[in-house]
């Protein structure tokens, strides 16, 4: 276990107490204990700092009359916090090694200390950079490249031909290059629009679980560097995610799409295909983006819950608005006949 001292060394951050004093883990404010360290990340959090057992904290200098007990200084508690988390991760760490029960292709070209778990499949042309890891039970199909230090998690598909960058992380069944949802109707049904495009990712990007990246039919489908996905997004064909851009929780993203550098799109949102939508906007939970974006900001749709009988009344009145907007016509119009009679008498 660390000590506090070497916490500080780690993480650059000016110590206040004992440099000596052992850490065995981070936990939570209310939950911490004395040989745990928390941390505060807003300033309406200090409250609670009467109640809470830990052994330190990560503060803002400015905090610090507020605690008595050992502390990290920092400019930036959670991104601090942050830092902390990789000194104590508990992941399990990669073996390099082959599991017996893979299947890996002889035409499959692997990397330096590559590690393939139990029962995942790596197909022919497949290359694999130096310290892959492939997870259990994982898919890689034919001609596929993964950069450096990428780890693929158990369950996780990727598909042919697909093109993953350097240190990316794929999560649980998140699958990568599927074919895009592309059909033609005829007069005797669907007709399959065949994917022939692939699935680009840069590097440093991370994609949650159970999230799918679709192939594209023409044009590739790019996550460019530092993008990061939450799990169960849905990024159709053809769609552009651009640099260090974070979608949550159930997003969808339809066809041929392109967003752009720093965005943020909350949980839920949908958005149509073939739109851009500009650096640095900001889409906030359960937005319906119908048309292009073109200028930086905080975008909101959507309608907050209300008491039941307060929605009803307003659903109802929405199914109205047709005929309001009429009535206001004819009264505007009405208004102005009155108006140019008073004039001329």
């Amino acid at each position: 276990m660390p000590a506090l001292g070497e916490l500080s060394a780690a993480l650059g951050l000016e110590l206040r107490g004992d440099p000596g004093r052992p850490i065995v883990a981070l936990a939570a404010l209310e939950r911490a204990t004395a040989d745990e360290l928390s941390f505060v990340s807003e300033k309406k959090h200090l409250s609670k700092l009467d109640k809470t057992s830990a052994g330190a904290l990560i503060l803002h200098p400015d905090w610090i009359e507020r605690w008595a007990g050992s502390a990290l200084l920092s400019e930036a508690p959670y991104l601090a916090f942050a830092k902390a988390t990789l000194i104590f991760d508990n992941h399990p760490v990669a073996t390099g090694r082959v599991h017996r029960s893979a299947v890996v292709s002889d035409a499959a070209a692997l990397g330096e200390g590559v590690t393939i778990d139990a029962g995942a499949c790596i197909e022919a042309d497949v290359t694999l950079g130096d310290g892959v890891w492939i997870g259990a039970g994982a898919y890689i199909g034919h001609g596929s490249v993964i950069g450096k230090k990428t780890v693929i998690k158990p369950g996780a598909v990727v598909c042919h031909a697909v093109r993953i960058g350097a240190r990316c992380t794929i999560h649980p069944n998140a699958t990568i290059g599927a074919d895009g949802f592309g059909f033609a109707p005829s007069a005797e049904g669907w007709v399959r629009i065949q994917q022939l495009a692939s699935v680009i990712i840069g590097d440093d990007v991370e994609i949650g679980a159970n999230s799918a990246v679709d192939r594209g039919a023409l044009e590739d489908t790019v996550v460019e560097d530092g993008a990061i996905i939450d799990n169960l997004v849905q990024i159709a064909h053809g769609a552009r995610v651009g640099a260090r851009t974070a979608i949550a929780s159930q997003a969808g993203i339809s066809g041929s799409t392109q967003i752009g550098e720093r965005c943020v799109i909350a949980g839920q949102v949908g958005m149509a295909g073939h739109l851009t939508i500009a650096n640095d906007v900001h889409i906030g939970g359960q937005g319906r983006v119908a048309s292009s974006v073109t200028e930086p900001g905080h975008y909101s749709s959507g309608t907050p819950i209300q008491p039941l009988r307060a929605w009803l009344r307003s659903a109802s009145r929405f199914t109205q608005l047709d005929q309001m907007a009429r009535r206001i016509a004819d009264l505007e119009k009405a208004l102005a006949v009155d108006k140019e009679e008073h004039e001329d008498s």
